[in-house]
């Protein structure tokens, strides 16, 4: 009886803790366009390239708040390291601008 106790206590924090390392980020952005959900280059960066970052389990961009909603684990990855792949792929990320190179590969709508 005492045994199952304790199995079932453990799993508990075990549980518990890989909860709390989930985070959620609201990163600023610029977007100049209205459909960069939709955009064959540009909005897949997002849910090809971005969700593929060691650590990021989910990205949610929201064209009118000009915001990308990132999910991810923190014993994986940071938000500098974040912001640093958002600027990578040519978008500007809270005080990191976008990566010029990577901006001039974006399409003519999606840029300024």
């Amino acid at each position: 009886m005492m045994k199952t106790f304790y199995i079932i206590a453990l799993m508990t924090l075990t549980m518990a803790t890989a909860k709390a390392q989930v985070q959620k980020a609201v990163i600023k952005t610029a977007i100049t366009c209205d459909h960069c959900k939709q955009c064959e280059t540009c909005g897949q960066l997002f849910e090809k390239k971005l969700i593929r970052q060691k650590g990021v389990q989910m990205v949610t961009l929201n064209e009118t708040e000009m915001t990308i909603t990132v999910f991810f684990n923190s014993k994986k990855t940071d938000l500098p390291a974040i912001r640093t792949a958002i600027s990578q792929l040519g978008y500007d990320a809270d005080e990191i601008k976008a990566d010029p190179k990577a901006y001039e590969s974006l399409d003519g709508c999606c840029k300024a």
